[in-house]
């Protein structure tokens, strides 16, 4: 079973990573972009034997305890 994390800013903390590409794509000629925000995706390979809530909780505690800064980002669990 595998386990994707998405990890993002939470809406009205500044996203300097984000201002950055979204200054190089208008440079670049991309007029159409707008705001842009960065996050991060982690893909988890998880042990056998695991129930999907199991494995859920599992990674939500993960999370809370390390792979987000939960202070000031947000994320979403995907189980496949």
């Amino acid at each position: 079973m595998k386990a994707k994390v998405h990890v993002s800013l939470k809406a009205g903390v500044l996203d300097p990573q984000g201002k950055a590409v979204g200054d190089a794509l208008v440079r670049l000629g991309f007029d159409e972009v707008g705001a842009v925000r960065c996050g991060k995706t982690i893909e988890l390979e998880l042990a056998d034997g695991l129930s999907k809530a199991d494995a859920e909780k599992r990674v939500k505690d993960m999370c809370e305890k390390l792979l987000a800064n939960v202070v000031v980002e947000r994320y979403s669990i995907e189980i496949v």
